[in-house]
C-alpha cells in the first residue's frame, strides 16, 4: 500500500492513500462490522436474550393478522390458558382477538408478559 504522510510538526496528521485502497479498506471495515453484529446476535440467542421467530409468524403479522392470536398460537397456548394467565375470560380474549373489543393497558401488559413479548408486539395497527 502506498501512503503519503502529511505531518504537522513532528507528528503525522494525515495519511493519503490511493482511492482503490481506500475503497478496499472501507469494504473490509464493513465486513468486520457485519461479523461483529453476527457474533453479538449469536451470543444473544445463546444467552436467551433473543429468539428466532419463524417466517410464518412474521408473515401473519405483516399480513394484518391479530397479533394477540398470532403470538398465542406461536406460544402454543389455548385461549383458555392465556385468559387464565391474564385473569380474563376466554370470551373476552376471543373478542380481543377478533377486534370486537380493545384491551386496557393493564390487560395488554399482562398478556404481553404471559406471551413473552413486548407491549408493542401486541399493538394492532389500523388497516
Amino acid at each position: 500500500m502506498s501512503v503519503q504522510l502529511i505531518k504537522q510538526g513532528d507528528r503525522p496528521e494525515w495519511a493519503v492513500i490511493p482511492y482503490e485502497e481506500y475503497v478496499s479498506l472501507i469494504e473490509k471495515a464493513e465486513m468486520l462490522e457485519d461479523i461483529q453484529d453476527y457474533d453479538a446476535a449469536k451470543a444473544a440467542l445463546e444467552r436467551g436474550d433473543e429468539e428466532l421467530v419463524p417466517g410464518e409468524v412474521v408473515d401473519a403479522l405483516l399480513d394484518g393478522a391479530n397479533p394477540i392470536k398470532v403470538w398465542r398460537t406461536f406460544r402454543g397456548k389455548t385461549r383458555q390458558e392465556l385468559a387464565e394467565q391474564v385473569g380474563i375470560s376466554a370470551a373476552y380474549l376471543s373478542q380481543l382477538e377478533t377486534k370486537k373489543r380493545t384491551g386496557s393497558l393493564e390487560i395488554l401488559s399482562a398478556m404481553a408478559r404471559a406471551l413473552n413479548v413486548t407491549l408493542e408486539d401486541l399493538s394492532i395497527h389500523a388497516e
